[in-house]
C-alpha cells in the first residue's frame, strides 16, 4: 500500500480524532431538513436522502476496491477530520453529501420540459453539477487531503462515473412530484442494496 493509504488506515474510525465542530455540521443539516419538512416539500428531502444513499453505493465499492487490489482505494481521504467513516469518506463530507442532493434539487427547473440552448434542463445540470463535483475533486487532490489511487481514474471518470448517476438518479427521483410512494420505493431499493453490501463487506473484513 503507498503511503496516504496506510496514513488513511491509521485514522480510519479512531474516536480520538472527535471535534465539536461536527455537531454544529449535525445541526445545520438538520436545520436545511426540518426547512423543507416544515414546508411539506418531501419531494426535495426525498431527492437529497436518494444522493446520500447514492454516495454511500461508492463508497461501499470504494472500500472494496482497496481491499481487493491490496493496494490503493480508487479515492482516499486525508487532512483533519472529526471521524473518517470508510477510507474515502469523513463525517464531514457524508453532511456535505447529505445536503448537496437538497441544493441540486432546489435548482433544478421546476418543468421537466425546460431546455437550456436545446439540451433537456436536466441532462445540462446532471453534466454540469458532474463537472463542478470532479472539478472540486482536482481542487483537494491540489492540497494533498484527496487522492486518486490509480492513473486511469481521472477527472473524467469521477464526473461520468462518480458523480453522474448519483445526480441523474436525484434528478429523476424530484421528478416524480407528488408520486411519494415511487420515491420512497427507489429510496428503500437503494439503501436496501447498501445495507446488504455493508454487511457482506462487512463481514469479509473489506470496511
Amino acid at each position: 500500500m503507498n503511503s496516504y493509504t496506510q496514513h488513511a488506515e491509521a485514522m480510519l474510525r479512531q474516536p480520538s480524532h472527535f471535534e465539536w465542530a461536527v455537531l454544529a455540521l449535525v445541526g445545520l443539516v438538520a436545520y436545511v431538513y426540518a426547512v423543507e419538512v416544515e414546508r411539506k416539500r418531501w419531494d426535495i428531502v426525498i431527492a437529497g436522502v436518494v444522493y446520500w444513499m447514492m454516495d454511500w453505493f461508492n463508497e461501499l465499492v470504494n472500500s472494496a476496491v482497496l481491499h481487493i487490489s491490496h493496494r490503493a482505494a480508487l479515492w482516499t481521504v486525508t487532512g483533519d477530520t472529526s471521524y473518517l467513516i470508510m477510507i474515502g469518506v469523513s463525517i464531514e463530507i457524508s453532511l456535505y453529501f447529505l445536503l448537496s442532493g437538497v441544493v441540486f434539487a432546489k435548482v433544478l427547473p421546476s418543468s421537466r420540459e425546460a431546455r437550456i440552448a436545446g439540451i433537456p434542463s436536466r441532462v445540462a445540470y446532471v453534466a454540469a453539477f458532474s463537472c463542478v463535483s470532479a472539478a472540486a475533486e482536482v481542487v483537494l487532490q491540489a492540497v494533498g487531503v484527496l487522492h486518486w489511487g490509480y492513473w486511469w481514474w481521472n477527472v473524467v471518470l469521477v464526473a461520468v462515473v462518480g458523480y453522474a448517476p448519483s445526480y441523474a438518479i436525484t434528478a429523476w427521483v424530484f421528478g416524480m412530484g407528488s408520486k411519494h410512494r415511487r420515491q420512497l420505493c427507489v429510496v428503500g431499493s437503494i439503501a436496501a442494496v447498501d445495507a446488504a453490501l455493508a454487511l457482506v463487506f462487512g463481514l469479509a473484513g473489506w470496511l
